[in-house]
């Protein structure tokens, strides 16, 4: 894991995360290590600190700890999935307001309900523009 104090805010891509000098941490959420690394790329270069886990497990033990400001997941993964993630963080009172952005490669009219617990569905693949579009747009809420 990247620790928070490593990151180096990227300038001039034109998205600004971070306010007020304060960088926004994202938890990133992908069992798939060469999608998790690009997805982890995109967001540092514009401007997130960013936190990965390899599964849904790993990102609740995650939340127990530290703080994030927005969970982007993947939907379907090994020993506890994305929806499940969902329903752990919109149940807990610390953390329900936190942003949630899906990802999956399923059709949103082929999820489950809970789906209908995210902020934001971005179908795979996903672009850099839409995830960052995604993250920019629920952290300003």
């Amino acid at each position: 894991m990247i620790e928070l104090d490593q990151i180096e805010m990227s300038e001039g891509n034109g998205l600004h995360p971070a306010q007020h000098g304060e960088c926004r941490c994202v938890l990133l959420v992908e069992d798939d290590p060469a999608l998790r690394r690009y997805l982890q790329i995109v967001l540092e270069r514009a401007g997130y600190a960013v936190v990965s886990a390899g599964d849904g497990l790993e990102a609740m033990k995650f939340l127990l700890n530290e703080r994030v400001d927005v969970i982007v997941t993947d939907a379907l993964m090994p020993n506890l999935d994305g929806y499940e993630l969902c329903r752990f963080v919109r149940s807990s009172s610390q953390l329900s307001h936190l942003p949630i952005i899906l990802l999956s490669a399923l059709d949103q009219k082929n999820t489950t309900d809970e789906s209908e617990q995210v902020n934001a569905f971005l179908a795979k693949p996903v672009s850099p523009e839409d995830l960052l579009a995604a993250c920019a747009t629920h952290l300003q809420k």
